[in-house]
């Protein structure tokens, strides 16, 4: 780790196919009851997450993270992926980076919408060691179902250009009900509302693939969503929590928007998280 400064670490590493990812630390002052993961969703970044890094970092977890390849400060091509694959191995190759800081304690993995996907397909594909996952507002499926000929030229695109790139037609006043959250996603040069054929159609794949595969989750999940969620699915979230059975803590919070993290309640949904992360 590379540059520290006001108690956060910031440094850069390596993709398994050699991509340059931007990663950061927020370490608790005292030695950390686990260190949390933090996989962030679409188009956004993982210093949006400073104020639940402080959360946990006031509760004795340490939250480390970093910017997904096409978004924030990692190299890529602006909301594109050579495959899904390669994001898995992304979260492979940083969960083997961190773990040389931290060896002996448990490790929780926390993904966000397009991170809620990839962390319980990650958890069902990988098989990894660890102590538990929290999923929140994943996208498991979108909160509309996308015109089935959107569908289809998307995976045609997939095949023919799959580095083509379009707006994903996001609202950001469906983020939160807080207007502040809202304006200052808009003001943030590193955000950006890009996603290529590929990206959607192996999100939007991998989404159901999950669902499809829930009875097979093989950790303890805390599993989140607003109940006015306008951009992925609360219904989906809730599917997947019965079909996974005993495993699942399902948290629906309701009247809340897709970042429940954000939310003006948000303080209520961090002692929310840090009491199930307690619990483990």
């Amino acid at each position: 780790m590379s540059e520290e400064k006001q108690g956060k670490i910031k440094w850069r590493f390596h993709s398994k196919d050699g991509e340059e990812l931007f990663a950061y630390a927020f370490p608790s002052e005292n030695p950390p009851k686990a260190v949390i993961c933090l996989v962030h969703g679409h188009g956004e970044h993982i210093q949006r997450y400073e104020h639940l890094a402080k959360a946990l970092n006031q509760a004795d977890y340490s939250m480390v993270g970093f910017d997904h390849r096409g978004h924030g400060q990692s190299a890529g091509k602006r909301g594109h992926t050579p495959s899904y694959e390669t994001l898995l191995d992304d979260i492979d190759a940083f969960l083997t980076e961190i773990r040389e800081y931290h060896p002996n304690v448990p490790y929780f993995l926390y993904g966000h919408s397009m991170g809620g996907n990839l962390v319980l397909n990650y958890a069902l594909r990988r098989n990894p060691e660890l102590k538990g996952v929290i999923s929140t507002s994943p996208w498991i499926k979108l909160a509309f179902e996308p015109p089935a000929i959107q569908v289809f030229m998307g995976k045609v695109m997939d095949k023919i250009f799959p580095a083509f790139i379009q707006s994903s037609g996001l609202a950001t006043t469906n983020l939160s009900r807080d207007p502040e959250v809202v304006r200052a996603y808009e003001e943030d040069p590193l955000v950006h509302d890009k996603i290529s054929a590929r990206l959607f159609v192996a999100m939007y794949e991998s989404g159901l693939w999950a669902l499809e595969h829930a009875s097979e989750f093989p950790l303890p999940l805390y599993l989140v969503h607003g109940s006015a969620d306008k951009i992925t699915s609360a219904a989906a979230s809730r599917e997947f929590a019965e079909k996974a059975g005993d495993k699942v803590t399902l948290k629906i919070w309701e009247g809340f928007y897709h970042e429940t993290h954000n939310e003006p309640e948000k303080e209520e949904v961090f002692k929310s998280l840090i009491a199930w992360l307690d619990a483990q």
